[in-house]
């Protein structure tokens, strides 16, 4: 029987490497699944990592932890399962071994493991508040991660503030003098976002009457944020990888590449290891972006953080921040928050308005009652078809979260649109469906 050479990998504890069974090459490349338990590759649906390699067998080789080290063996398949060039039956590896399968090739490497970091003295990072454990906790890799142009994942429910932590961290870093670009990868179809990331040149495609500069090129010599990173196709995930590995950009239509000096910060509202465990998004890519990665907490863990938070936004609006207390804190401590810090913040905004003249805390008119995610009933109507009791409802969503959000920023579009995360463009045509938007109509 083989044995490899590769030796025993172990972490800072002496504890064994947490690995993945990772495929780097194939028809699957990026597909993977943590190996924590034995787990059988093939093509069969019923196997743990399934692959469509037509040379793979239905069940082909089970990969099984022992140790610090892993058991191979194969399935009895047609073709068989390679090691450093030779056929094998039954083996035991290291971290770091690569099988052939077919015209697949699998490698045994290790997972990100979490950091271990005292929590920070600090109560504030850039504009982030918090005193709970879990923030400052965060806003100790925080400390560590400005420091360096370390690449950064922020994962975390809609409205956890994951922009500001970009923002905040571009501030607090040698870049700060460079510009800051967010994109909103969920908001663009792929045809606007490969144009939109990359640029583009003249005559690249219909309507490209003039060389643009895509994001990378546009963030040179500063920091790049990727919102909702999850949902771009793979054809984009492939050129982010080529970018993040050879730091050079190629605009649609070009002839040839330009280097670009940029940070990125990429974001998604949930844990990626679903989608890369069914191929949807590319593993090599995840781990090339989870330099440092970590999970922003929901306020409803956190809410210790409340009367800060309140606190920076009433200071932001000119109002006294002495006297967070009160009947109107318990209320606010006492909610849910579905939608997290950003449901409190036009909770306040709404306030404001309900409270004129109101100069602190205790003065405002908190309501709650109208704020997302509340669970409150949008006048459903059960007499209609389901469809049309569907348009409905969303009908009354949509102008009620259009006018809402036009009051809050008076009435400009593009700053509405950026904090709805939705594109401009898309943005005035929903005002305009709405009868909200009487401006003139632009090329």
């Amino acid at each position: 029987m083989a044995q490899t050479r590769l030796s025993t990998q172990l972490d800072e504890t002496g504890s064994p490497l947490r690995c993945q069974l990772l495929v780097v090459d194939g028809p699957d490349a990026g597909r993977a699944v943590p190996l924590d338990v034995p787990r059988v590759a093939g093509t069969a649906a019923s196997v743990d990592l399934q692959l469509t390699d037509d040379r793979v067998s239905s069940k082909h080789v089970r990969i099984t932890p022992i140790d610090a080290r892993f058991l191979v063996k194969d399935l009895e398949s047609t073709n068989g399962t390679f090691f450093e060039g030779s056929k094998v039956q039954e083996l035991e590896v290291s971290p770091g071994a690569s099988l052939k399968l077919g015209r697949t090739t699998l490698r045994i490497e290790p997972q990100p493991r979490a950091l271990d970091v005292r929590p920070s003295a600090a109560r504030r990072f850039g504009e982030l508040v918090g005193e709970s454990l879990a923030m400052r906790e965060i806003f100790a890799v925080l400390e560590l991660a400005a420091q360096s142009d370390a690449t950064v994942l922020v994962t975390g429910e809609t409205g956890t503030g994951k922009e500001l932590i970009a923002r905040s961290l571009h501030e607090a870093s040698t870049r700060r003098r460079g510009p800051f670009v967010a994109i909103d990868c969920g908001a663009l179809p792929e045809s606007l976002l490969d144009s939109e990331l990359f640029g583009h040149v003249k005559g690249a495609f219909t309507g490209a009457q003039t060389d643009r500069k895509g994001a990378f090129l546009r963030a040179d010599g500063g920091t790049l944020f990727l919102d909702e990173l999850g949902r771009v196709s793979a054809a984009v995930q492939a050129k982010l990888l080529r970018v993040l590995e050879e730091r050079k950009v190629k605009p649609v239509g070009a002839d040839a590449e330009r280097a670009v000096d940029v940070r990125v910060i990429a974001a998604t509202p949930a844990d990626l290891s679903a989608s890369i465990a069914s191929g949807a998004f590319r593993s090599d890519l995840y781990y090339r972006l989870s330099v440092l990665a970590f999970e922003l907490p929901p306020l409803r863990s956190r809410r210790e953080d409340i009367p800060l938070i309140v606190g920076e936004l009433l200071r932001h609006r000119g109002l006294e921040v002495d006297g967070i207390e009160g009947p109107n804190l318990d209320r606010l401590k006492s909610h849910r928050w579905p939608g997290n810090v950003r449901e409190l913040r036009n909770v306040i905004d709404r306030a404001l308005v309900l409270s004129p003249g109101a100069r602190r805390f205790g003065e405002l008119k908190i309501s709650l009652e109208a704020s997302v995610g509340t669970g409150e009933v949008l006048g459903v109507r059960t007499d209609l078809p389901y469809k049309e009791s569907k348009e409905a409802v969303l009908e009354v969503f949509e102008r009620t979260y259009l006018r809402d959000l036009m009051a809050r920023h008076r009435d400009n579009l593009s700053a509405a649109a950026r904090e709805a995360g939705v594109d401009r463009k898309h943005w005035r045509t929903l005002l305009k469906k709405h009868d909200l938007f009487d401006g003139p109509d632009e090329d």
